[in-house]
């Protein structure tokens, strides 16, 4: 509990002692009374009172404060002293455990704010120097001790350690990595010396990501809570020009000024909307916490709400459902070496960062001498054309091969296929197989035991590599030899034929699947390898790439906006009614206490278990 929040319940024990006391042995009436029960009332509400008069200055006077101030003040002109002090101290005793809740949600979130680094360990003439982490550039190596936290992306070119990777992916069991392993900032070093060559500078890396996407979270704001806003802006005064009406034009007609005088002080009482303005975006920000404690990060409440309603999965294949760790096989003619082919393979897709690419050069075992490439030309959806040792290579798939008037031999191997062609000749293929990943089943399964009603898998791979994939996993549908713009096309159809209130959510984490991420109504991208550009576009991140998080985020998204109208519907529910009962005189000062404190405490109680979603 902060300081200020320390000195709340001081109040308002002193404030409760207080009225106790006098409710024992003070009178109820006169003037004395007035003056005694005025004393807790000064104790529990002078901020409150202090901020209305500020608000009315600046001219917003339609909120909660001006409507505790009037409906107090007036209670103690009509000589409802005790009421008027009670309805107060419930009053802070209800704002107390609000703040106190959304202290513990934001806190949820803000612990993320932990992984972001101190500083990082470079070596200067043999010793080990702290710099600022934003200082480091891209080939910059940095040292990280034992208890550390990695300060920014690398590679590890020496030591062997076990990272605690918790804080970014949820996942408890440590990683262990050593030389040629990635490392991801903001994980924490747990044992052994590391010495990482940094591949991204600080703005670009994962922890620098991770605290813009949680920062600004906030920012993207549900339906459910625009319309709260909304709401409070009309409702507030609406219901003091009705508590005004209810005061001045029955007695006008009845008489008992006083009488109709306190049930319109009752109405402002019960009229406050306290429950729906905070337990709304408490429950989102909840939500969103308790996603972000799972590796799942959402970038705003918005996102949350179209999330729960999703009917159709779409995926992209390589780094999605499977791992991108691919398995090489070079299939040649009799012409040429199967070391030569991967060696000219290798070469012309050295500028490459897709996993196809990088399983080729791996497969060559040595760093490619790129003095050798004097030329360089990626072909979009097809592959690369370089000029290595004055001979045009050509590496790619079948289209390419066409394109170029080549003749290729078909494989009967499953697996993606890789065509190589030297100086306008056939050299050979190569075939790269992918391994799913240990979860892409579970995750399909998982989707339809949420009510996903159709998974599809969308991929640049031939029918053959993407109708056995799919098989393996159960989908329902697969679109195959897909280009990126193919991929837009082929969500834009998928889009027209879902209905009309269900959401299609994509999936996928390579730079190609960016304008499909942003097309879809809702983008889910691979943190841990996914390109910065499928993060950027996409709504939701997981950050270990795991895809059974994927129902997870579903589950806690649907949970969370069910929360969220229980609420509204509980709140608008019981103020109605007790308005009702308050216009008609049936309904006491200490219901309209119910009604406001009571209300928030339960609907703000609510809201704090979108933080426990399983």
């Amino acid at each position: 509990m902060k300081r200020k929040q320390k000195r709340v319940l001081v109040r308002i024990i002193i404030s409760a002692v207080l009225l106790l006391g006098l409710g024992l042995f003070a009178p109820e009436e006169g003037w004395l009374a007035a003056v005694l029960y005025a004393v807790p009332y000064a104790v529990i509400g002078y901020d409150v009172v202090f901020k209305a008069g500020r608000n009315i200055a600046n001219g917003q006077v339609f909120d909660e404060n001006f409507l505790m101030m009037i409906a107090t003040v007036g209670a103690f002109a009509t000589g409802e002293y005790i009421e008027a002090a009670a309805v107060m101290l419930f009053y802070q005793v209800g704002e107390l455990f609000q703040s106190v809740a959304v202290g513990k949600s934001r806190k949820s979130i803000s612990s993320l704010m932990d992984i972001r680094p101190d500083h990082a360990n470079i070596e200067s003439d043999g010793e080990l120097v702290e710099a600022d982490p934003e200082d480091i550039a891209v080939g910059d190596e940095i040292i990280v001790k034992p208890g550390e936290r990695i300060p920014l992306d690398g590679i590890v070119l020496e030591g062997e350690g076990s990272v605690d990777t918790s804080a970014l992916t949820g996942e408890s069991l440590p990683k262990t990595v050593r030389s040629g392993d990635d490392v991801i900032s903001g994980c924490i070093n747990q044992t052994g010396m590391l010495r990482v060559r940094v591949t991204k500078p600080y703005g670009e890396s994962t922890v620098a990501r991770i605290l813009d996407l949680v920062e600004n979270s906030a920012s993207k704001k549900a339906k459910a809570e625009n319309f709260i806003t909304r709401f409070a802006r009309v409702y507030t005064p609406a219901v003091c020009i009705a508590a005004a009406a209810l005061a001045v034009i029955p007695p006008i007609f009845a008489g008992g000024w006083l009488g109709w005088l306190h049930r319109a002080l009752i109405f402002l009482v019960i009229s406050c909307p306290c429950a729906l303005v905070i337990s709304v975006p408490l429950s989102f920000f909840g939500g969103i916490g308790g996603a972000s404690r799972d590796g799942i990060l959402v970038k705003g409440g918005s996102y949350l709400e179209v999330l729960s309603r999703s009917g159709t999965v779409v995926f992209d294949k390589t780094g999605t459902l499977t791992k991108g760790v691919f398995n090489v096989t070079a299939v040649h003619p009799d012409n040429i070496s199967e070391a030569r082919l991967i060696e000219l393979a290798a070469y012309a897709e050295s500028y490459s960062t897709h996993p196809i690419a990088r399983s080729i050069t791996d497969a060559l075992n040595t760093e490619a001498d790129r003095s050798r490439i004097s030329g360089y030309e990626e072909l979009s959806g097809r592959g690369v054309q370089a000029v290595i040792d004055g001979q045009t290579v050509c590496v790619g798939n079948d289209k390419l091969m066409n394109s170029i008037g080549v003749k290729w031999h078909p494989c009967h191997h499953v697996g993606t296929t890789v065509h190589v062609a030297v100086n306008g000749e056939y050299a050979g293929h190569i075939v790269i197989s992918d391994e799913l990943k240990d979860t892409s089943r579970q995750a399909i399964e998982q989707l339809r035991a949420e009510g996903i009603s159709s998974t599809v898998m969308l991929t640049g791979d031939s029918k053959a590599v993407g109708e056995d994939t799919a098989k393996q996993l159960g989908l329902d549908e697969v679109y195959t030899e897909l280009l990126p713009a193919d991929k837009v096309e082929k969500v834009e159809q998928l889009l027209a034929r879902k209905p009309e209130r269900s959401a299609l959510v994509f999936v996928g984490d390579g730079i190609n699947d960016a304008p499909v991420l942003s097309r879809a109504d809702i983008g889910i991208a691979m943190g841990a390898m996914g390109s910065d550009a499928a993060i950027e576009a996409a709504d939701i991140v997981l950050m270990d790439d795991d895809p059974a998080k994927i129902a997870r985020a579903i589950r806690i998204s649907r949970r969370t906006v069910r929360i969220v109208y229980e609420n509204i519907v509980f709140a608008l529910g019981v103020k109605g009614l007790v308005l009702l009962l308050g216009a008609l005189g049936l309904a006491s000062m200490w219901a309209a206490v119910f009604a406001d404190v009571g209300v928030s405490v339960i609907a703000i109680l609510n809201a704090m278990r979108c933080l426990r979603v399983r």
